[in-house]
């Protein structure tokens, strides 16, 4: 029996990156509906295409709260329920705090945590009265230490881990897991924003090398499963030994 057999779940950011790497093993491992989202339309039907007819594109703005209602409810009148959620949809930006305009802040905490707000919020009443599910955050090693270089990132990186926490204990009741995945440097898009810095950023990393997206989706993939079942409330680094 594959790992994910019968289950429906909600991969945001899943254009490309990590959210298409976690849904390619999605798909792998029998899950019967992977839905990905994000506002990169093109890149999202692309992949859609690419992984077949159980992975299912929409265009989703996680900042928008009309959105998620949207998406939420669209899979649950599909589907009847919803088993996965990955808020996994976020932005990052290379600027120390005396160097971040207020718009760069305001967008960074638009999508970063209140994005992941709004996913925990729309589908967490949704796992509560279905007594099920698996919600996971992708937060950052930037969420367990200082990161001056990106003060904006950190900053809602450590909001992630901290909402991660209370809302484990809020839904532990109703048997929902809440936990978050903290990468390290992985090879993504997003590793464009490090510029001329990039090969310095790597010479930090004991293992010697960045690691692939499919390496957190693995992680991921534990934590949707039942295998991860007495799992809720923590922290799971992916980097390297980075923060060891």
């Amino acid at each position: 029996m594959a790992r994910l057999d019968g289950k429906v779940a909600l991969i945001t950011g899943g254009a490309r990156g990590q959210g298409a790497a976690e849904a390619e093993l999605f798909v792998e491992e029998g899950a019967a509906a992977v839905y990905i989202t994000d506002v990169l339309d093109d890149d999202g039907r692309t992949t859609a295409d690419r992984l077949g007819d159980r992975c299912i594109f929409l265009h989703h703005d996680v900042a928008s709260e009309d959105d998620w209602e949207g998406v939420v409810g669209g899979i649950i009148e599909e589907h009847g329920k919803l088993d996965v959620l990955v808020n996994n949809a976020g932005i990052f930006q290379v600027a120390g705090a005396l160097d971040t305009s207020l718009d760069d802040w305001n967008r960074m905490i638009a999508i970063n945590q209140t994005g992941v707000f709004l996913g925990l919020r729309t589908v967490g009443r949704v796992m509560r009265d279905q007594s099920f599910g698996s919600i996971i955050n992708i937060s950052s090693i930037a969420g367990l230490r200082g990161s001056g270089i990106a003060h904006a990132y950190g900053a809602t990186k450590w909001a992630v881990r901290g909402m991660t926490h209370s809302l484990a204990q809020e839904l532990g009741t109703y048997q929902v897991r809440v936990n978050s995945v903290h990468p390290g440097i992985i090879e993504t898009p997003m590793l464009d924003e490090f510029g001329a810095a990039l090969p310095m950023v790597r010479e930090r990393i004991p293992f010697g090398r960045t690691a692939a997206a499919r390496e957190v989706g693995q992680v991921v993939l534990f934590l949707a499963s039942d295998e991860s079942a007495y799992c809720s409330g923590h922290e799971f680094v992916v980097d390297g030994a980075m923060t060891a």
